[in-house]
């Protein structure tokens, strides 16, 4: 199980202590919420932070776009320093073409789906991506609490992948409310990738918390 703790919960005025924290643990990615205020009902933050942040780490980049036309930004987010970027079904009208642009700059391609998508909605383009990221809550704020039915939606998605017969299966990421509890039953049914925000940054001791996520595993 590949842990991306998520730094739309990190202390916004001391970005660089949840660097740290996330350099010295057994986290294996960052997970960066990049979002507009109009595809999502919130601003974090974008080019200029990735950028600041990406010579002070030595791991993945996993850049996730929550906004309106995300193909006019995919060189600037290479530039930047992105190694994963995901961008959502529901705002990519030209959807190939947007994947064949991302990997033409480098980067792994993500597609991400909000609750209410079905998988069906990738099914022509599910042998083109690397990664598919389930969205556990709706998108725009952390803290929410998780939506039972992504155990039946990682399902799914997998026998999707099977059927296809796809032979570079891509990573398969859940992104909301990931917790302790529910963690390893996500593991069991088959996701790659675990988002972790409030869970790792709103613990006591966010090390211990990664570590207990990572065993897991």
């Amino acid at each position: 199980m590949i842990l991306a703790p998520s730094l739309l919960s990190a202390d916004f005025t001391n970005l660089q202590s949840a660097v740290d924290l996330i350099e010295n643990s057994q986290a294996d990615w960052y997970h960066l919420d990049v979002m507009d205020g109009t595809f999502v009902p919130n601003i974090s933050f974008g080019m200029p932070i990735i950028k600041a942040l990406k010579p002070k780490t030595t791991k993945v980049f996993d850049c996730h776009l929550m906004i309106v036309n995300p193909e006019k930004y995919i060189k600037d987010f290479a530039t930047a320093g992105a190694d994963i970027l995901t961008v959502h079904v529901e705002a990519s009208t030209h959807l190939h073409r947007t994947i064949q642009e991302i990997k033409a700059n480098g980067m792994k391609a993500g597609v991400a789906l909000n609750p209410h998508t079905p998988i069906s909605s990738i099914e022509d383009i599910i042998s083109d991506i690397d990664l598919v990221c389930l969205m556990s809550v709706n998108p725009g704020f952390g803290g929410q609490k998780f939506i039972e039915n992504t155990y039946a939606k990682v399902v799914k998605l997998i026998e999707l992948i099977e059927s296809r017969n796809v032979m570079n299966r891509p990573l398969i990421e859940i992104d909301g409310g990931v917790t302790l509890d529910n963690a390893k039953r996500l593991i069991g049914c088959g996701a790659d990738v675990l988002v972790a925000g409030n869970t790792v940054f709103g613990s006591k001791d966010p090390i211990d918390t990664i570590n207990q996520l990572k065993s897991l595993d």
